[in-house]
């Protein structure tokens, strides 16, 4: 009987040891054939580290595809802390390169991080710098692809196409208004790396950026280039406070060319007063057209045939109510009885009053 005991619960311990080795296989059956996937690209995450490698911005061209905004390489210093050995030596070699403080560099070198973007003084460094950081063959210090924003004709359309700031984000003009089309997608190498920022022994990976969508406007450049030209002439001639230019297809309402004075180089807007800046004068200013819109309603209603210059007369008492609003002339009693062609000659302020019994439109010359 106490053997039989002994042998039924040997039996049991057996049975449990099974399952439990049934259950441990299932596990690491799951782990590794079905959530093998979501637990790889955690454990990617936590050991893996970027470079940015930054997207060129999309192209703004003429009708003609001259390039009015383009981009040029620049590279940009990136810090990877836990990887340089010296940072003293580190901290007073780049400060110097750089033209700042050491205390400055230092916030950047001692930095508890995984990355570090020194900014703004190591972004968007020219050639010269950033080949006596390449010489230095420092541990932990990295140069990285950046694209820089570019307009070859400098001040020319300058309010038209706006500007960038450091980061390539759109602050003005088009740039601004299609910024969503023109911002392209940043690319990576991806390197591998400990929670103390030591290398792993896996291969980087690198990831293309992919550049924003070029747009094309209607402008011609070769019309563009002659308004500039002839506003900077009425400036050296005048100096007036500002002038303006557009040029405009009447045939489709397509604008060919625009600009004003003052203006301002988008290579360089930081030097400029935000009241030059913000103020694209052909759609920001209003001007009243006074007198030079009675050449509109005169054509128009010679063009519908409701009058005669020569034959169809009109007396100007001095003023006319419309729509209950009392419409005075500029001259004291008016002009009286005179032909419309008269009417235009004098700039009458009062000018037609007349209703066909075809379309039941009234032209007023205001």
């Amino acid at each position: 009987m106490f053997f039989k005991s002994i042998d039924k619960r040997i039996k049991i311990v057996l049975v449990v040891i099974i399952f439990l080795f049934v259950v441990i296989i299932l596990k690491v059956a799951y782990v590794q054939l079905i959530n093998y996937g979501k637990l790889n690209e955690l454990a990617q995450d936590l050991w893996s580290r970027e470079l940015p490698i930054a997207s060129d911005r999309g192209r703004i061209l003429d009708r003609n595809g001259i390039v009015l905004a383009d981009n040029i390489t620049t590279t940009s210093l990136v810090l990877i802390p836990n990887q340089i050995t010296d940072k003293e030596k580190a901290s007073s070699l780049l400060s110097e390169i750089l033209g700042v403080t050491k205390e400055e560099m230092d916030k950047h070198v001692y930095k508890e991080t995984s990355i570090e973007r020194v900014h703004p003084e190591g972004r968007q460094l020219s050639y010269e710098v950033a080949d006596k950081i390449d010489s230095l063959n420092l541990e932990g210090v990295y140069l990285v692809k950046e694209s820089k924003r570019y307009y070859p004709y400098g001040t020319s359309l300058s309010h038209v196409l706006g500007y960038v700031g450091i980061d390539n984000q759109g602050l003005s003009g088009l740039e601004l208004e299609y910024d969503d089309y023109l911002t392209g997608e940043n690319g990576a190498i991806k390197y591998f790396s400990d929670a103390k920022g030591n290398n792993l022994n896996v291969s980087e990976i690198y990831e293309a950026p992919q550049s924003g969508i070029d747009i094309q406007l209607t402008i011609d450049y070769n019309i563009q280039k002659a308004v500039e030209r002839e506003l900077d002439n009425v400036v050296d001639m005048f100096n007036p406070d500002m002038a303006l230019a557009l040029v405009m297809d009447p045939n489709n309402g397509e604008i060919l060319a625009m600009s004003s004075r003052p203006t301002y180089n988008s290579n360089d807007y930081s030097n400029y007063s935000m009241e030059v800046l913000s103020r694209n004068l052909p759609i920001w200013a209003s001007y009243e057209p006074g007198s030079t819109f009675k050449i509109i309603t005169t054509s128009a209603a010679i063009e519908e045939g409701v009058i005669d210059l020569e034959k169809d007369t009109f007396y100007d008492a001095g003023s006319v109510t419309v729509g209950g609003a009392r419409i005075g002339c500029w001259k004291a009693g008016g002009h009286g009885h005179q032909t419309f062609l008269q009417v235009l000659e004098n700039s009458c302020n009062l000018g037609v009053n007349i209703r066909t019994h075809i379309n039941k439109y009234c032209f007023f010359m205001l």
